[in-house]
Formats: C-alpha cells, structure tokens, sequence
C-alpha cells in the first residue's frame, strides 16, 4: 500500500515527508562585516514592470525598515535630486555608475541597488492575484565589492468570505471584488512585508546597524 502510494505522489510531483527537517540556506555575511557600514545610499530603483509608478512606491517603503535596522538612510528624493543634477536621470545609467563614485558623492558607507522583477495583479477565475518581486544588493560604497543580497516575490489574493446562500449572489459579488482589487490593487502591504521578510526574518537578514535603539 505504501509503495502504491508513492508513486502516485511521484506522479503527481509530490513528495512524501519524512521527519528530517530542512534547513534553511547558509548567508556569508563576512563581508558585510567586515565592511561595517553605517550608512546606506538607497538609489533609484530599476523597474522591470510595466507600471511606471512603481518604483516611488517602493521607494515609499524601504528608508524606514533600513533605519529600525540602526543604519542611516539618506533621504531617498535628496538623492534622486543630487544624481539628476549630475545627469543621472535614468535608474539603470545609476545602477551601471562606479558605486565608489556614488559613495564618494553622498559619503556613503554602502549603496542599495533594487530591481523590480514583478508588480502586476492578474485575474483569474475570477480572482485577482497580487504579486511583487524584487532583487535586493547591498555594496560597499567605497571599494565596489557586493556586500549582501536577496531576492523576494510576494503574493496575496482576496479571500471570498461573504456567502449570501445564494450560488448566483456569490459570483456576482467575488467578480466585483476581483475586478475592485485589479482596477486598484493595493501593492503596498506586500512590498512592506517582502522588505521586511528580507531585512528582519528571512536567513538574508541584515545584521543590526550602529545606530539602533535599544528596546524600552
């Protein structure tokens, strides 16, 4: 019986658990600390998605997780203002600068460089799934070298919990609110958490900064 069991769970691309526990990926963070940075230039962000506002809401959401870690954070539209007076208008001409160079320009320890890989709400089903996906780099601002990195995708669809005991009723209102969450999907909450996942839970969590307060 079990042998039959197997196979169907191998047919199926599923795998039997067993009782030995998978461990999560070592993270070398040797680097990081020896290059002990306490300051962290975040620069524009490269968006690989088609909606174009996503980088400033990403932006929105990245200085405060980095600062409750203990780093200084420059402020991020000083910065975009410095870097276009200096002709740098386009994320990728940033990402594709000496980072030396850039650290040199703010006094930064390390630079941040993230890449929108998805930001976009499908429907299906009617269903709509919200997902975002970032790549995440951290280099030191003043020899160059990659001082950490990760990689996040997140996503969330609505639970359908109003049931009017009416099959009809029921449909109508999950493909309201399906086309509700397309129109106007809400990616903040999600790219707080992916942030968050990446610098405080996650193995790639950051080691804590110079600057952080002790809990009260």
């Amino acid at each position: 019986m079990m042998a039959y069991m197997k196979k169907w769970l191998v047919f199926l691309g599923l795998s039997l658990l067993t009782g030995c526990a998978v461990q999560a990926p070592k993270v070398d963070f040797s680097a990081f600390q020896q290059a002990n940075p306490a300051s962290i230039l975040v620069v524009p962000v490269v968006n690989e998605s088609v909606d174009v506002d996503a980088p400033n809401y990403f932006l929105s959401t990245i200085s405060v997780p980095l600062a409750e870690k203990g780093y200084y954070v420059f402020p991020v539209n000083t910065v975009k203002t410095v870097l276009e007076g200096e002709g740098l208008y386009d994320a990728n001409l940033v990402h594709s600068a000496d980072p030396v160079q850039l650290g040199n320009m703010f006094g930064a320890d390390a630079i941040l460089y993230v890449t929108i890989n998805e930001w976009d709400a499908q429907y299906i089903v009617l269903s709509t799934t919200v997902t975002v996906g970032f790549t995440y780099r951290i280099v030191s601002g003043k020899t160059g070298e990659e001082l950490w990195s990760a990689n996040k995708t997140m996503q969330y669809t609505p639970q359908q919990n109003n049931s009017s005991g009416n099959p009809l009723a029921n449909l109508l209102v999950m493909a309201v609110s399906a086309a509700i969450t397309r129109a106007a999907p809400n990616y903040l909450p999600l790219t707080q958490q992916a942030n968050y996942q990446v610098l405080y839970l996650d193995p790639t969590k950051l080691p804590n900064g110079p600057y952080l307060q002790p809990k009260s």
